[in-house]
């Protein structure tokens, strides 16, 4: 990826953290998840660095092009005009590039498709589960790119590179904005990538001009038999530290997130609390946790602090439309610094 174009320095050097909402598993198709590029697995931590060298040299719009990603090498010989997308980070990525896909995959969770982009999709014919991949679905639209992660399609990848050119970023979210740029060379709109970019990073600086320095937010999620506090390796932490928001010191890690118990919810204040469920919030443990003691008893909570976020947008996008409404919440739901 050639990092000598033109974008801002915010939106090169955040690119560094990010990550996918949740631990995948494995799948019935074939498309075991790659346990080294996993949450915890060997090349989790170092999935920045390695993404930074994928891409393609040729000029701008240019085709053909040869372009470098996980799975290796893919000659791509025109401008792609029927895209497959097996991750929703992807699926955000070429609507922000104004590309509406032929195919695309759909999670079993209680969004089929983020929420934020489900209008946008609502025809596109659906190509399996991001877990549970149908390769003949693939075949029959006629592809000519397919978009994927190599966490979840390294099993799949030589059948899916028989159809049609694949580019396959280390993992999805992980870093997003990397993983967008490289969709952009795949599609040959590497200069509409970078300018995406640079608008997102824009707007991160008016909004950490809008917000108090000193704010320590906490990120809390409510998932099945989980609870977790976020890392600076989430979406959402990779925003909030583009904004210059401060972390509690138990979610100020280089990881994911922290996982905590209904027991040990004290551990989840800070000046603001954002918090979530994925799945229905009873499923989630989070009515029961919401309605106790100890969480009334968290200073943020009895001072009106806390407050309930679109999960489909916080975790599951992991892309620039998606941070980009992170931001809008962030301006609209953080105090400004004449009020506090």
């Amino acid at each position: 990826m050639s990092f000598t174009r033109t974008f801002s320095a915010l939106a090169l050097t955040s690119a560094l953290t990010l990550t996918a909402c949740a631990t995948p598993s494995n799948d019935s198709s074939g498309g075991t998840v790659n346990t080294e590029v996993a949450v915890g697995g060997n090349k989790f931590s170092t999935a920045d660095a390695e993404t930074a060298k994928l891409g393609s040299d040729a000029e701008p719009g240019q085709f053909p092009r040869t372009v470098t990603h996980a799975n290796g090498t893919t000659e791509i010989p025109s401008k792609p005009q029927r895209v497959v997308v097996l991750e929703s980070g992807e699926l955000d990525s070429v609507l922000a590039l104004g590309i509406t896909p032929v195919g695309i995959t759909t999670s079993k969770g209680q969004d089929p498709v983020p929420s934020y982009l489900a209008d946008k999709v609502k025809d596109v014919p659906t190509v399996g589960t991001v877990n549970e991949v149908n390769v003949e679905a693939i075949a029959a639209l006629k592809p000519d790119l397919i978009l994927g992660s190599q966490l979840r399609g390294d099993k799949l990848y030589p059948q899916l590179a028989e159809i049609a050119p694949t580019v396959f970023s280390i993992r999805p979210g992980f870093p997003w904005k990397e993983n967008f740029l490289l969709a952009g060379e795949a599609l040959g709109m590497e200069k509409e990538a970078e300018a995406t970019l640079n608008a997102y990073a824009a707007k991160a600086e008016e909004v950490r001009a809008s917000v108090p320095e000193d704010t320590t937010v906490s990120l809390v999620r409510f998932m099945p038999e989980k609870l977790r506090l976020y890392g600076n390796k989430s979406l959402i932490g990779v925003i909030l530290r583009d904004v210059g928001l401060a972390r509690p010191a138990v979610q100020d890690v280089d990881d994911l997130a922290v996982e905590i118990s209904p027991e040990t919810i004290d551990q989840a204040d800070g000046d603001v609390i954002f918090y979530s469920s994925y799945g229905s919030p009873d499923a989630t443990g989070e009515t029961a946790v919401t309605e106790s003691e100890a969480w009334k008893a968290l200073p943020a909570v009895a001072e009106g602090r806390a407050m309930r976020v679109d999960d489909g947008v916080w975790y599951l996008g992991l892309g620039p439309t998606g941070a980009m409404r992170i931001l809008d919440d962030l301006r609209a739901m953080l105090p400004t610094p004449a009020t506090t």
